[in-house]
C-alpha cells in the first residue's frame, strides 16, 4: 500500500511530468514516504544536505541566514517544489532552516540515487533541472513567481454563496481547464466536460484512502475542484484542508461569527491552515464594504469581496471586479498598482485608475505613499474615479479669503493640515471605515521617524492610514501614534512597487508623477543673471524639496516593477488641487499608451486568460 500511495503522490508532482508509469515507479520506489507536522523543522542550517526533498503536499517555509544566524530572506515551497536538489550538490552546510507551516508531506531520496535515475530517465533529468533553475530565478533574480494551485477547495458556510462554485467551474472551463470537481450536495448540477465524484453516497462519506485515492487518480486535470458545506463533521473538513493548497471559505455578511467560530473549532492556525485559506465574501448590491470582523483575521490570511449586482451612484466595479480578482488568484497572477507621491500632482492616478478599469485590467492590490494613499485609498473603497475627481477638486479649492491672498493656495494647504481638516474632509468619503473593510486590498506606506523606517498599513481606520502617510513634514506636525512619530512616505519609498512584490504580487504596475520635473523654481531658470533671480517664500522651498526627494527616491521602491506609466504632469503646481480634472486627464491619456504593452505582457504571462 505505502509503495502505491507513493506513485500516486509522485504522479501529482511535475518532476515526473511526462514519464512513462514504469518509469514513475522505479523512480518512486527509491524514495522515502516523509509526513511533516506544523512547525517541525526539515533541514537545519548547521546540517549537510544529502537529499532531495519532493513536495507533495502541504508547504514548507524556507529562511535564509545571515552570518549572524539572523532570518533575512523567507519564502515558500508548495506541492510541485523541490528542495535539496542544488544544495546537495554542494556537499556543505547551507545556511537555510526549512520547516513545515502546515502538516506537510515530502518524498526523499538520496541526492547520489538522484543522480542515478537522471542517468536512466533523461525526461526525469529534464523536468528536475527546471525544477532547479526554477528554484535559483527565484531566490536570487526576482523571477516572480506564479503558484497556480491544483487542488482547490470552496467551503459554504451557507446555502446562499453555493452558486459560486459553479461560476468559478464554468469560468476556468472557458479558459481550457480540464477540471475535475468532488462535492457532497446531491443538488450540484453538472457542467459539460467536467468529471465529478459524489463526496457523500447513501449517507457514507469515503475514508482517508479513498479520498486521496480519488485525488491523485485525477493527477492529469488542470484543477481539481473540492466543493463542500463547511458545516460537515470536523474529520471531513480537516481532510479537505489537508489535501487543498488553497482553500475559499466562502460567507454572506450575517455568516460572519460562524465562520470565526467553525475555523476556531478545527484549530486552523495551529495546523498552519490559516495561510491558505481566503475568506470570500458576497456581497449583496447595497453593501459597499464588510463589517469589521477580527475573529476571521485571526484564522484567514487574507480575503476577496465580491458582488454580482450592478454598482450604485458613484460607485466604480471594484466588487464586481472582485469575481475576476478570484480567477487571477486561482490562474497564480496577482495583480498590484504603485501610486506614487506628488502632492497635487498625484490627482493623475485617478485617471489611470479609470482607464485601467475601462480596459478591463482588475488590479488586486494597491500600494500608495502620500498622493496614491489618499487616491488609491477612495478607489479600493469601491467610489468612481470622476467622482472623487470632482470631489477633490471642489473639496480642496482655497476660499475667498486664499484666492485673494499672494500664494494663497500654499497658505491654504498649510491651514488644511495645521488645522486638521484633512480628517473630516476624508471621512465624507470614507466615513469610519478600516483598510480592511474595502473591496481592493490597500496598503498605505509612511516613515517612522522613531525607527527610521517605512511603515506599510494594511490594517486599521483608512483616513488614519492616508493621514500619516501624507503627512508632509513642516507644513505638518508628525503624527504619534501606537509608539511611532508618523511622517510622509515619500521620504523613503515614494512609488512603493516593492511593497507590492513582498505581499505577493507577481505583475505590478507602477505610476510616478515625479518621474520629470521641471528646469525652473520661483520664476528662476537654468543660466539666469544672478540680479534677476527671485527669493523662493519658505512655502515654496519647502514643497520643491519635496518634489527633488520625491523625484530622487523614485528609483528605489521602482525597481521590481513590470510597467511604470509617467505622466508628463510638470506644468501644474504641487498645490493646484483644483485642476483635479486636468490632471486626471494627463494620468488617462499616459496610461491609453500603455494599454497595449501591459496587455502584451499580461498574454505572455496567461494568453488565455489576457488574450
Amino acid at each position: 500500500m505505502a509503495e502505491d500511495e507513493k506513485i500516486l503522490l509522485l504522479k501529482l508532482h511535475r518532476c515526473v511530468k511526462g514519464l512513462s508509469d514504469e518509469a514513475i515507479g522505479d523512480i518512486a520506489g527509491q524514495m522515502e514516504l516523509v509526513r511533516y507536522e506544523a512547525g517541525e523543522i526539515i533541514h537545519h542550517a548547521k546540517d549537510t544536505l544529502t537529499s532531495v526533498f519532493v513536495i507533495v503536499q502541504g508547504r514548507l517555509k524556507v529562511s535564509a541566514l545571515d552570518l549572524h544566524g539572523n532570518e533575512f530572506l523567507q519564502r515558500f515551497l508548495v506541492r510541485g517544489d523541490q528542495f535539496g536538489g542544488l544544495g546537495a550538490a554542494l556537499g556543505e552546510p547551507i545556511p537555510v532552516n526549512v520547516y513545515a507551516s502546515e502538516p506537510s508531506t515530502v518524498l526523499k531520496l538520496d541526492y547520489q540515487v538522484a543522480i542515478e535515475l537522471t542517468k536512466r530517465h533523461a525526461q526525469f533529468r529534464s523536468n528536475f533541472s527546471r525544477l532547479i533553475a526554477a528554484g535559483v530565478q527565484q531566490a536570487f533574480f526576482n523571477v516572480k513567481r506564479r503558484e497556480k494551485p491544483l487542488v482547490v477547495a470552496f467551503l459554504h458556510q451557507s446555502p446562499a454563496t453555493v452558486d459560486l462554485t459553479r461560476r468559478v467551474i464554468e469560468r476556468l472551463v472557458e479558459l481550457g481547464e480540464n477540471v475535475c470537481v468532488m462535492t457532497d450536495r446531491p443538488s450540484f448540477s453538472r457542467v459539460d466536460g467536467v468529471r465529478h465524484w459524489r463526496l457523500v453516497e447513501k449517507d457514507r462519506s469515503p475514508g482517508d484512502d479513498e479520498f486521496r485515492g480519488q485525488i491523485q487518480s485525477w493527477a492529469k486535470a488542470d484543477r481539481i475542484v473540492i466543493d463542500v458545506d463547511a458545516h460537515g463533521t470536523a474529520i471531513e473538513t480537516v481532510r479537505v484542508l489537508e489535501y487543498c493548497e488553497h482553500a475559499f471559505w466562502c460567507i454572506r455578511v450575517d455568516d460572519r461569527e460562524g465562520a470565526a467560530e467553525r475555523l476556531k473549532s478545527i484549530d486552523v492556525g495551529r495546523s498552519g491552515w490559516h495561510e491558505k485559506i481566503s475568506i470570500v465574501w458576497l456581497l449583496d448590491g447595497d453593501q459597499a464594504v464588510i463589517p469589521l470582523a477580527p475573529g476571521l483575521k485571526e484564522v484567514a490570511k487574507e480575503d476577496l469581496k465580491i458582488s454580482f449586482a450592478e454598482p450604485g451612484a458613484n460607485q466604480g466595479r471594484a466588487l464586481v471586479n472582485g469575481f475576476q480578482r478570484l480567477i487571477q488568484r486561482l490562474r497564480g497572477i496577482r495583480i498590484g498598482l504603485a501610486l506614487g507621491g506628488g502632492a497635487a500632482r498625484g490627482m493623475a492616478h485617478l485617471g489611470v485608475l479609470k482607464v485601467l478599469e475601462q480596459s478591463g485590467i482588475v488590479v488586486d492590490m494597491i500600494a500608495g505613499t502620500s498622493a496614491g494613499a489618499m487616491t488609491g485609498t477612495l478607489i479600493a473603497a469601491g467610489l468612481e474615479c470622476d467622482h472623487c475627481t470632482g470631489g477633490f477638486a471642489a473639496d480642496l479649492r482655497p476660499s475667498w479669503l486664499f484666492r485673494r491672498m499672494p500664494h494663497g493656495d500654499q497658505w491654504y494647504l498649510l491651514y488644511k493640515y495645521r488645522r486638521g481638516l484633512f480628517d473630516p474632509m476624508l471621512r465624507k468619503y470614507l466615513s469610519d471605515w478600516h483598510l480592511e473593510q474595502l473591496p481592493i486590498p490597500m496598503l498605505s506606506v509612511s516613515v517612522d521617524l522613531v525607527s527610521g523606517e517605512a511603515v506599510v498599513r494594511d490594517r486599521g481606520d483608512a483616513v488614519h492610514a492616508i493621514l500619516e502617510s501624507i503627512n508632509l513634514p513642516v507644513l505638518s506636525l508628525p503624527i504619534c501614534r501606537d509608539g511611532r512619530v508618523l511622517v510622509d512616505g515619500g521620504l523613503i519609498d515614494n512609488v512603493p512597487a516593492d511593497v507590492l512584490v513582498s505581499r505577493g504580487c507577481n505583475f505590478v504596475i507602477a505610476v510616478s508623477v515625479t518621474a520629470r520635473m521641471e528646469h525652473r523654481f520661483g520664476n528662476n531658470h537654468p543660466g539666469m543673471a544672478t540680479n534677476e533671480m527671485k527669493t523662493p517664500s519658505t512655502l515654496q522651498t519647502i514643497l520643491r524639496s519635496y518634489l527633488v526627494q520625491s523625484m530622487n527616491m523614485n528609483s528605489i521602491g521602482v525597481q521590481p516593477a513590470d510597467v511604470v506609466i509617467e505622466p508628463d504632469v510638470t506644468a501644474f503646481e504641487l498645490t493646484e488641487f483644483t485642476r483635479a480634472e486636468e490632471l486626471a486627464a494627463i494620468g488617462a491619456q499616459a496610461t491609453l499608451e500603455a494599454i497595449p504593452r501591459i496587455k502584451t505582457l499580461l498574454k505572455q504571462f496567461d494568453s488565455k486568460l489576457f488574450g
